[in-house]
């Protein structure tokens, strides 16, 4: 299997709000068309969909049952350029209806972020990585790993 992650897909428990989320408060381009059954972002490298958390759940198996109560134990990461993006992207996500659950702050690994809630309760991560940084494609850069 080749180590690749395409899509990530987050039931929500409201589509149409979830689109004007991602899409008018984040300003992350779409393909949904209106009353479509489910919505595909487009970003640098692994791509975003919405879909209805119940729909999601019974694609699943008949047994799954759809909850969103708390932390999943699952966070979702955007990292940016600059240490200074990072309070931007997280006061970004608050005026489109997210909730910052952390606000930007240096972390113990060496870079700076600060965490948001969209609104269906999924957890996302502002970073600023110096050690990874972004390259012109948009991908993380990663440091080589010492064994």
């Amino acid at each position: 299997m080749e180590p690749r992650i395409t899509l990530i897909t987050l039931g929500v428990s409201d589509l149409p709000c979830a689109v004007r989320f991602y899409r008018d408060g984040l300003g992350w381009p779409t393909t949904y068309a209106e009353g479509g059954p489910v919505a595909f972002f487009n970003t640098a490298g692994t791509r975003l969909s919405l879909y209805p958390l119940d729909d999601l759940a019974a694609d699943i198996s008949p047994h799954v049952q759809p909850a969103r109560a708390g932390f999943g134990g699952i966070t979702l990461a955007h990292n940016v350029r600059t240490k200074a993006e990072v309070a931007g992207v997280l006061a970004l996500a608050e005026r489109a209806g997210g909730r910052i659950v952390k606000g930007a702050q240096d972390a113990s690994w060496g870079g700076h972020s600060g965490y948001f809630c969209d609104p269906d309760g999924y957890y996302w991560e502002v970073a600023w990585n110096p050690g990874n940084p972004l390259g012109a494609d948009g991908f993380m850069n990663l440091a080589p790993s010492v064994h």
